[in-house]
């Protein structure tokens, strides 16, 4: 029905009349895109009919103050992460443990030794799908990307590295020495994720610490004091290494948004 419908017509499909099915089809298919015999409709409707649009459209009016906007709001760490930190104080503890036993004159402390790499553990959850039911509907709020991966890797620092200064007074390893060195894996592990995802960086880096670090100080053994790499003379290269992982997250922001 190209031309406007007859005021005839609308009026028999307003009243209910029986109409061919053809004839109804043709005229809802025709009001859909005709404003003025949708008005003509309108016009004709029956009272009752008329009543229950105003009713209707009365009731869909705003009343009262608007409510607020409300800002997007994405948990500062992912429900799953939980027994993942769970996981990481567990270790903690394992440490101690085992730092206790240790004859402390043939390794150093085990706690001084897997200190810089803990809270890595726990960054692997930060922002990895695998251990987020609800990573899709986080993924799209606003905040995502960057910005809730700091969060969530400032929640892992804020669970983790309060038990590491209790165990390192415990045991004599001063936060002197791991401090810096577990900002600095930490950072450097961000930024490593911009490219290949935070869990995979997290393993990553380590698995290097284990390699490089942890294997040859148990293997080798050596003095019981603080390893080569924890000494103050690498203090410059932790701080380097913290400062350039900082800016590489820095100018890879736009890249966790699609991690």
């Amino acid at each position: 029905m190209n031309e406007h419908a007859s005021v005839e017509l609308i009026t028999r499909y307003a009243a209910g009349e029986d109409l061919p099915a053809d004839r109804v089809w043709a005229v809802e298919a025709h009001l859909e895109g005709c404003e003025l015999c949708r008005l003509r409709l309108a016009d004709v409707a029956p009272p009752p009919v008329a009543a229950l649009t105003a009713a209707v459209w009365a009731g869909l009016e705003p009343t009262g103050t608007p409510a607020p906007a409300r800002r997007d709001r994405a948990p500062w760490a992912a429900p799953s992460l939980l027994p993942w930190l769970g996981m990481t104080t567990f270790v903690v503890l394992t440490v101690l443990f085992v730092d206790f036993l240790a004859p402390r004159d043939e390794v150093p402390s085990v706690l001084l030794l897997l200190a810089p790499v803990l809270p890595v553990l726990g960054v692997a959850g930060a922002w990895t799908r695998a251990v987020d039911p609800a990573y899709e509907l986080v993924a799209s709020t606003a905040r995502a990307g960057l910005e809730l991966v700091l969060r969530r890797t400032l929640a892992v620092l804020v669970a983790v590295l309060p038990p590491l200064l209790v165990g390192g007074w415990l045991t004599g390893a001063s936060p002197a020495y791991w401090l810096l060195p577990s900002l600095a894996t930490t950072s450097v592990t961000l930024a490593l994720g911009s490219v290949v995802g935070v869990g995979r960086a997290a393993v990553a880096t380590t698995a290097a610490w284990a390699v490089l670090v942890v294997g040859p100080a148990v293997l080798l053994g050596g003095a019981p004091g603080v390893p080569g790499v924890l000494a103050p003379g690498a203090v410059p290269v932790w701080a380097a290494a913290l400062v350039g992982g900082a800016a590489a997250v820095f100018f890879r922001s736009a890249s966790y948004a699609r991690l």
